[in-house]
């Protein structure tokens, strides 16, 4: 058995919390092959192409923008849409907002040619920044893509199938899964269930620290590993 899961979308340049669940988990499944999660009135913008920045000292959108597909196409098969200078408008944003702290020359060797890779694929492009900054945080959990794996259900079940396909014994649930998923399942179906329960610790300036933002913030003013849990 391969001890506790955790289970969440491949986001784009995720916050901190996200890179929390990564440290404490043995393996992370990447969660691809859902259907590309939809916000407001059918628009194409999630935490799967955006997140938050400090920008000019508030916590502004940066967005990766996609090509329009229809309801129901998965994470795995949404297409970036590179008709738009997203990538060198994001490296300036970077540049201008963050030119002065500390870990920022570090930093940039990192994500320059992430941002720069390319990489049409959503996920692919996801992932391989996810995988890296794991790497530059020091975490060894696994990565395995939910689209390589045989799996059923839907919700809480899709959920226990993706545990079991990966020999796990433990699910760490989210801090946000209270609305819709059925804890009492996993006991049912032979399973552990714990919860995250992150909660963000200031780092660098206290003057200019906000909470939520994404990992880059961390990245940019800290930039620690994660693997000795200082941060938990």
């Amino acid at each position: 058995m391969s001890g506790l899961v955790a289970i969440h979308q491949p986001n784009f340049f995720p916050w901190l919390g996200y890179f929390d669940k990564i440290r404490r988990a043995d393996i992370f499944v990447l969660l691809d092959a859902v259907a590309y999660p939809r916000a407001g009135s059918g628009g194409m913008g999630s935490w799967c192409n955006r997140v938050r920045l400090d920008v000019q000292g508030e916590a502004r959108w940066v967005t990766c923008p996609l090509r329009r597909a229809p309801l129901g196409t998965s994470i795995a098969t949404t297409e970036i849409d590179d008709t738009q200078s997203w990538r060198p408008k994001l490296l300036r944003t970077l540049e201008v907002n963050y030119g002065k702290a500390p870990q920022f020359a570090t930093c940039m060797t990192i994500l320059e040619p992430l941002i720069s890779a390319p990489e049409s694929n959503l996920a692919a492009f996801n992932i391989r920044a996810i995988e890296a900054i794991a790497a530059q945080l020091r975490l060894s959990t696994r990565f395995i893509r939910q689209s390589t794996l045989s799996y059923s259900g839907h919700a809480t079940e899709l959920l226990i199938s993706l545990v079991k396909a990966v020999g796990g014994s433990t699910y760490m649930s989210g801090d946000g899964a209270a609305g819709y998923q059925r804890d009492e399942l996993f006991a049912e179906n032979g399973l552990g269930l714990v919860k995250q329960n992150f909660s963000p610790i200031s780092y660098g300036e206290p003057s200019r620290f906000i909470p939520g933002l994404s990992v880059i913030d961390y990245l940019m003013w800290d930039g620690r590993p994660l693997a000795s849990g200082s941060r938990s």
